[in-house]
C-alpha cells in the first residue's frame, strides 16, 4: 500500500473520531468533543461565568446594602427578625446540605477529569438533589415563618428575609436545572468537560453566597 493511501486511511479515521468524540475529553478547544464546540475556547467561557457571577454578587451586595439602609432608617418602624428555634435548626441545616453538595460537586468534577462517566453522574446527581433539598428546606423555613405570623409585609425585616432568601433560591433554581442539562443532554455549543467546569464555578459560587447571606440573616439584619 502506498504512503499516499495510508494517510488518506488515517485522514478518514481521525475524521470520524472528530466527530463521534464525546464523554470529558474536551476542554473547548477542540479536543475530543463535537465540533460546534471547537472553536471557542474553555477560556472565554469561564470569563464569561466570571463576569456574570460578579454581576450576581453586586445584585446580593446591592440587597444587603438596601437592608442595612432600610434598617437605619428614623421611620424607626424596623423590627430585627430574630432566627431562633426551628427557624435557626431548619437555615443551620439547609447550610450543610449546601455545603454537602460542594462536596459531592468536587467528586463528580474528579469523577469526569478521570473520565468516569457512571460515577460522574451518579455523584452530579446527588448534587442536584441537594440543591433541591436545600430548596424545599427553604420552603420550610418560610412555613416556620408563617406559623409566627410574619409574612412578606409584616415588617421591613420579614420582606427582606423573603426577597434575599427567594432570589438566592431562584439563581439556586437556575443552577439545578443546568446541572441536570449537562448530565442527560449531549454537549453541543461546548464540550462536556468545559460545561462541567462552568457548571460547576456557578454552583460554588451559589454555596458561597449564601453563606454571606445567612450569617446576615442569622444576625437579624444587624451590620
Amino acid at each position: 500500500m502506498s504512503d499516499t493511501a495510508i494517510a488518506e486511511r488515517a485522514g478518514i479515521g481521525a475524521s470520524v473520531t472528530g466527530r463521534n468524540g464525546g464523554g470529558f475529553g474536551g476542554n473547548g478547544n477542540g479536543s475530543g468533543g463535537n465540533s460546534g464546540a471547537s472553536h471557542t475556547p474553555q477560556r472565554a467561557y469561564v470569563t464569561g461565568m466570571v463576569i456574570a457571577l460578579s454581576g450576581i454578587a453586586m445584585f446580593f451586595m446591592a440587597l444587603i446594602s438596601a437592608a442595612v439602609v432600610r434598617r437605619g432608617s428614623p421611620s424607626g418602624d424596623w423590627r430585627p427578625l430574630i432566627v431562633s428555634g426551628w427557624l435557626a435548626r431548619i437555615l443551620w441545616l439547609n447550610t450543610l446540605v449546601l455545603l454537602g453538595s460542594s462536596a459531592t460537586m468536587l467528586h463528580a468534577r474528579s469523577r469526569a477529569r478521570a473520565g468516569d462517566e457512571t460515577g460522574f453522574r451518579q455523584w452530579w446527581i446527588v448534587t442536584s438533589a441537594l440543591g433541591v433539598c436545600f430548596l424545599a428546606g427553604q420552603l420550610l423555613a418560610w412555613r416556620q415563618l408563617v406559623a409566627a405570623g410574619l409574612y412578606l409585609a409584616t415588617n421591613p425585616s420579614s420582606s427582606f428575609f423573603y426577597l434575599i432568601t427567594a432570589a438566592h433560591g431562584v439563581h439556586l433554581a437556575g443552577g439545578i436545572i443546568a446541572l441536570l442539562v449537562v448530565a442527560f443532554r449531549p454537549a453541543r455549543r461546548m464540550a462536556r468537560g468545559t460545561a462541567v467546569e462552568i457548571a460547576s464555578m456557578y454552583w460554588h459560587a451559589m454555596d458561597a453566597i449564601w453563606m454571606f447571606l445567612f450569617f446576615f440573616l442569622i444576625s437579624g439584619g444587624r451590620s
